[in-house]
């Protein structure tokens, strides 16, 4: 496993400008990371020459890799128009990660308020069609797919692995993940497997990570603390699409068993880029570099 750092895992710091992304990339280098993971949040390098050189050549003087570039997109418009004019964007953005000198990119598919996208992630928990958006999801795999498709085949002129992450809903339950990668078919298609976002649709982490890992090219290690719906909860919380009350975790402190979520990794014989992407409360630098310390533990240890 090649561990490092998703810029996301920075986010407060480089919106309040105590941190530029370059200041993250250094920092990474600094505490042993083998990556970093460019997601321009509180920064801009599409369109940006200067800044996406000046990552390449902080990246090359400190030794580390661009391992994954990271955009939002969708593709549920009903406008034929608006639809095809998200997929050139997203092609440019292509353009981007190999300017950056990244192999793998994720783009987002789709985006759903929160009760449009539930999906059934409980064992044996059976939920009608409509409380979980069936309908909806049916109606727009094929058009979804087809862009997903489309972007894939325009990256591979430059050798890039394009992937969906299990993220924002409507496609984040892993059995909507494993449909849509085989729906779209091609080689350069894959996922960016989030082992905390499964929490968001009420599915267990073990059980989407078991089921995704196959199809993964890139790894998210994410943790969340847990409590049930009825809990009177704090500042920091959000729910789930189901109710759960979720709050972002130092990866390895938190309730996810990160240790059977690893030793699964491990056996399905993933080797490659891992991001730390931390969204606790703590500062980021230290939940960061706790994250990172206790997910190479857990990896040696499994």
């Amino acid at each position: 496993m090649k561990f490092g750092v998703s810029t996301y895992s920075f986010v407060r710091s480089i919106r309040q400008g105590e941190m530029s992304v370059l200041d993250v990339i250094r920092w990474i280098a600094n505490h042993g990371g083998e990556h970093v993971e460019i997601v321009p949040f509180g920064f801009t390098v599409n369109g940006n020459d200067a800044l996406t050189e000046s990552i390449r050549e902080e990246c090359q003087r400190v030794g580390i890799e661009v391992s994954n570039y990271a955009i939002l997109s969708g593709f549920t418009q009903d406008d034929q128009d608006e639809y095809e004019r998200e997929i050139e964007r997203v092609m440019k953005e292509v353009d981007t990660a190999n300017n950056l000198g990244a192999k793998r990119m994720r783009f987002d598919v789709a985006w759903r308020p929160r009760k449009e996208g539930e999906e059934a992630g409980l064992a044996g928990v059976v939920w009608s069609h409509q409380a979980i958006g069936v309908d909806r999801f049916e109606a727009k795999l094929s058009q979804i797919a087809d862009a997903c498709a489309r972007i894939a085949d325009y990256a591979l002129q430059y050798d890039i692995v394009t992937s969906i992450e299990n993220h924002l809903y409507f496609v984040q339950a892993s059995e909507r993940v494993g449909r849509l990668i085989h729906t779209v078919n091609r080689p350069n298609f894959r996922t960016t497997l989030d082992t905390g976002n499964f929490l968001c649709v009420d599915e267990d982490p073990v059980v989407g990570v078991t089921n995704d890992a196959p199809y993964a090219s890139m790894v998210h290690l994410k943790d969340f603390y847990i409590r049930s719906a009825n809990s009177k909860v704090g500042e920091g919380w959000f729910r789930s699409a189901y109710g759960t009350h979720l709050r972002g975790a130092i990866f390895g402190d938190g309730d996810i068993d990160t240790e059977r979520v690893m030793s699964i990794l491990k056996s399905s014989g993933y080797s490659g880029y891992a991001s730390i992407e931390f969204e606790g409360v703590e500062p980021c630098d230290y939940g960061t570099r706790v994250s990172l310390d206790n997910a190479r533990r857990i990896w040696d240890s499994v």
